[in-house]
């Protein structure tokens, strides 16, 4: 049973934005934190944001604070990403993550989607 579906993921050129989505099932989106990671090619998982479960607060990687925006809408069982001021560094495969701690901790997330490629042209 697929539990996390990621969409949105595209080609942009450096400076643009996109928004990346994430369908959650209802018992995974009841998770205390969803998160995004994302691993670049070469590279190892990496930390971007995550938010608890009322959207009150987030945890954001130093390398996208001030320019990605973390979300999330209950009514939907969605949480979002938007990307904005993109770089060539932020080309990766974005993966969204149901876990316990509002931390960056890939060990803490228990339920994965299966990525969208963001491309980012300069």
């Amino acid at each position: 049973q697929v539990q996390l579906v990621e969409s949105g993921g595209g080609l942009v050129q450096a400076g643009g934005s996109l928004r990346l989505s994430c369908a959650a099932s209802e018992r995974t989106f009841n998770s205390p934190v969803m998160g995004w990671f994302r691993r670049a090619p070469g590279k190892e998982r990496e930390f971007v944001a995550a938010i608890d479960w009322g959207g009150t607060r987030t945890n954001y990687a130093d390398s996208v604070k001030g320019r990605f925006t973390i979300s999330k809408d209950n009514t939907k069982n969605a949480v979002y990403l938007q990307m904005n001021s993109l770089k060539s560094e932020d080309t990766a495969d974005y993966y969204c993550a149901a876990g316990l701690l509002l931390q960056g901790n890939p060990e803490g997330y228990f339920s994965w989607g299966q990525g969208t490629q963001v491309t980012v042209s300069s």
